[in-house]
């Protein structure tokens, strides 16, 4: 159990809970039961408060926990019969991003997103989620498949950025994902894209150029990390937490800001917490945003998304 610094008071109270269960056991049926009911609504009250104060800092920390549902979570809980489509038809394939046709709910859609990982097999085969120009080339590739046959798009974003490395720079990784972003605004189907963790910046971007974006309650979605920014606007003068809460990288901030459309609530304890709770939740969100993006034709799907973006900023800082 990989636990954050801030829940210390709640992982110590929950070993608590583990050794005074240990001894009811030891005591016989019915021992010790009211102490461990009013320890477990301390836990739990203790969770929910923590929960509800987070900081951008401490936002960022549950947004790359490890624990969190990733992609392939949402492709399991959500999308049925899936195939996966793979390959750029130019170099190879990615599987850092992942996609496909299915049914999410009864509805064919396309869908794709970015995988992480969750052991160490699958950290390196997925590139801890740093996808290369070729995953990006793919994401056009089923964007073009989703227009040629009516089918809405549903996107997962969750990365801390795309693969800077010499190998990724020399095939095109920038112009990979500028056409990915061009490929998401010019769509004349719906598209829906989710912030699940960590939004970071282009390489999360180019999945997010959509009708409607949506966000976990505590993920984070910005142009850079607050390690970077504070590493290049203040040469490290400030701590990551300074540059995170300076940034308005949180979910509610960006609400604000009209970058995002929806929060989508997380459990108490993150969603991490309760995997299955979270991928229903935001499938819950994605049916209704759907439905609604339903009786749109492809002209106002293009003018809905383009007066979205242009309204970015405008409003909310009052």
């Amino acid at each position: 159990m990989n636990s954050l610094e801030f829940e210390r008071p709640i992982t110590e109270l929950e070993a608590k809970i583990a050794d005074l269960a240990k001894l009811a056991e030891t005591l016989g049926s019915g021992a010790l039961e009211a102490e461990l009911e009013a320890m477990k609504a301390r836990a739990d009250e203790l969770r929910r408060n923590t929960y509800r104060s987070l900081d951008a800092w401490q936002k960022t920390q549950v947004a790359r926990h490890p624990g969190r549902p990733h992609c392939v979570d949402y492709l399991s809980g959500l999308i049925e019969e899936f195939v996966e489509l793979r390959g750029d038809r130019s170099f190879g394939d990615d599987q850092t991003i992942i996609g496909g046709l299915g049914r999410f709910r009864g509805r064919p859609v396309v869908a794709i997103g970015i995988e992480k990982g969750h052991d160490t097999a699958t950290r390196l085969k997925h590139n801890f989620g740093a996808a290369r120009p070729e995953g990006y080339r793919k994401a056009v590739r089923l964007m073009d498949l989703a227009e040629r046959f009516n089918l809405p798009v549903v996107s997962f974003a969750d990365t801390a950025g795309a693969y800077p490395g010499a190998a990724s720079e020399e095939r095109g990784v920038a112009q990979a994902i500028a056409r990915s972003i061009e490929r998401g605004l010019s769509l004349g189907v719906a598209n829906v894209a989710v912030i699940t963790g960590e939004g970071g910046s282009g390489g999360a971007l180019a999945l997010a150029a959509a009708n409607k974006v949506l966000m976990l309650e505590h993920s984070v979605y910005a142009v850079i990390s607050p390690e970077g920014a504070n590493s290049i606007l203040w040469r490290g003068a400030r701590t990551p937490g300074e540059a995170a809460s300076a940034m308005m990288i949180t979910a509610q901030d960006l609400l604000r800001l009209n970058i995002v459309d929806r929060v989508v609530g997380e459990p108490p304890g993150g969603a991490h917490a309760d995997k299955e709770a979270t991928v229903r939740s935001v499938g819950d969100a994605l049916a209704e945003e759907l439905d609604a993006l339903e009786g749109f034709d492809p002209e106002a799907l293009r003018a809905q998304r383009r007066a979205r973006f242009y309204a970015i900023g405008r409003r909310g800082l009052d």
